[in-house]
């Protein structure tokens, strides 16, 4: 279920933009230390890095998933 929202949430942010952009300060930092983590190699815009933070869904630590969960439902 999880692994699903986290998909739809990177299709829809790659629509959208760049991770700096799409999210606000506190999902940023909620997701920073995943991001450094799994995806520090992964070049920004084009919804790259919620892309790459999606695959690694049940790696992510609870506070990512919760936000990225929440920007999905907007």
């Amino acid at each position: 279920m999880l692994r699903t929202i986290l998909t739809a949430t990177a299709l829809l942010v790659l629509s959208q933009g760049a991770f700096a952009q799409d999210l606000t300060a506190a999902q940023r930092n909620a997701c920073m230390g995943d991001y450094e983590k799994y995806c520090k190699s992964v070049a920004p815009g084009g919804g790259r890095i919620i892309a790459c933070l999606a695959k690694e869904g049940d790696k992510i630590s609870p506070a990512c998933k919760k936000v990225l969960a929440e920007a999905e439902r907007k």
